[in-house]
C-alpha cells in the first residue's frame, strides 16, 4: 500500500505537471510585477542625479551615490517633520484600535438593546459623509486646528475595523465571557482581561491598516494644519517636493529653490528627489510588517465579515 502511494507520488499526471508549472510561472510574474517598481525606485535615489535623466535605469544603479539622500537628510524640516509622522501614527493606531476594539466588543454582546440600531447607523458611515466643508467646519469649532489632535480624534473610530473586530469577538467562546462573569469580572474587566489578549491577530491586523493609513496620511496636514510649520509631516513634505518638481520648469532652478548653492543644485533632480522621497517613507512601514505578518493571516480569516 505504501508503495502505491510512493509511485502515485513519483509519477503525476501530465496535468498536474502542467497546472504546477503555471502557477510556478504565474507568481513569478507577480513577484516581479510587485517587486519591480519599488527596485527600480531605490537604483534612482541610489543613482547619480544627472545620470537619471537619460533613463535607462531599472533594478540597479549606474553611477552610485548616496548624494540624494545627502541632500534629503540636509533639509531641516524633514527630522522634524519625520517625528511627527512617527508619533501621529503611534499615538493614532494604539488609540483608534482601543477605541474600535471597545465597541466592537459592545456591539457584539447580545444584551446590547441598541446593537442594530447602532450598527446600522455605523455602517450609513460609510457610504454618506458630512462632506469637506462641514468636517472642516467641525474641527474648527472644536478647536482642534493647529494642533496634534486633529490627527488623531477625527480618526478614532474606523467602521471597517470595528466590523472586523466584531466578526472576530462573536467567534470567541461564550462560556469564556460568561465564566468570567461568575467570577465577578465586570464588562470592563472581561474586555480587558479576555476579550483584549485573545483577539491579538485580528488587533494586530487592524493595527497594520491604521499605522499605514496614518504615516501615509497627508491631506488632512494640508488641510488643518497647512499654517503651521511644526506640525508638518513627512508625508506632506514629500507632497510639497513632489508638487514643486511637477511644477518647475528648469532643474537647475528647481535645485537652486531648495539646495540654496550651486554644488548642491548640480547633484540634484526632481526625478532624483522623488525616488529618495519616496523610499524614505516607504522604508519603516516596510520594517514594521515583518513583526505584524505572522498575525496577519489569522486575524483576517478569524475576523472576516461573516453572512
Amino acid at each position: 500500500m505504501g508503495k502505491g502511494k510512493a509511485v502515485h507520488g513519483r509519477f503525476r499526471a501530465p496535468s498536474d505537471r502542467i497546472f504546477d508549472a503555471c502557477n510556478i510561472v504565474f507568481m513569478l510574474c507577480l513577484m516581479v510585477f510587485t517587486l519591480y517598481p519599488f527596485l527600480n525606485t531605490l537604483a534612482v535615489s541610489l543613482n547619480e542625479a544627472n545620470d537619471s535623466i537619460r533613463g535607462g535605469i531599472y533594478l540597479w544603479p549606474r553611477e552610485f551615490t548616496w548624494s540624494n539622500y545627502e541632500y534629503v537628510f540636509k533639509e531641516a524640516t524633514i527630522f522634524h517633520a519625520t517625528l511627527i509622522s512617527v508619533l501621529r501614527t503611534v499615538a493614532g493606531t494604539v488609540t483608534s484600535v482601543f477605541c474600535c476594539a471597545m465597541v466592537a466588543y459592545t456591539i457584539s454582546r447580545p444584551e446590547y438593546v441598541l446593537r442594530k440600531f447602532v450598527s446600522i447607523a455605523f455602517i450609513l458611515t460609510m457610504y454618506f459623509s458630512g462632506g469637506l466643508i462641514p468636517n472642516f467646519l467641525l474641527i474648527r469649532e472644536l478647536g482642534m486646528l493647529g494642533t496634534f489632535w486633529v490627527y488623531v480624534v477625527p480618526g478614532l473610530i474606523g467602521v471597517f475595523n470595528v466590523i472586523v473586530i466584531r466578526s472576530f469577538i462573536e467567534g470567541l467562546p461564550e462560556g469564556i465571557l460568561e465564566s468570567a462573569r461568575i467570577d465577578g469580572a465586570g464588562e470592563f474587566a472581561t474586555f480587558m482581561r479576555i476579550v483584549l489578549p485573545l483577539c491579538v491577530p485580528v488587533l494586530a491586523t487592524v493595527s497594520l491598516f491604521t499605522a499605514v493609513a496614518q504615516w501615509n496620511s497627508w491631506f488632512d496636514v494640508f488641510l488643518y494644519n497647512s499654517s503651521y510649520e511644526q506640525w508638518s509631516t513627512l508625508q506632506y513634505e514629500l507632497m510639497k517636493i513632489l508638487q514643486n518638481s511637477n511644477t518647475s520648469v528648469n532643474t537647475q532652478d528647481y535645485a537652486s529653490q531648495f539646495a540654496g548653492s550651486e554644488n548642491l543644485a548640480k547633484s540634484v533632480t526632481p526625478t532624483s528627489i522623488r525616488a529618495t522621497m519616496t523610499i524614505v517613507a516607504s522604508v519603516p512601514i516596510i520594517l514594521v510588517y515583518p513583526f505584524l505578518q505572522k498575525y496577519f493571516v489569522k486575524g483576517m480569516t478569524l475576523g472576516g465579515v461573516k453572512g
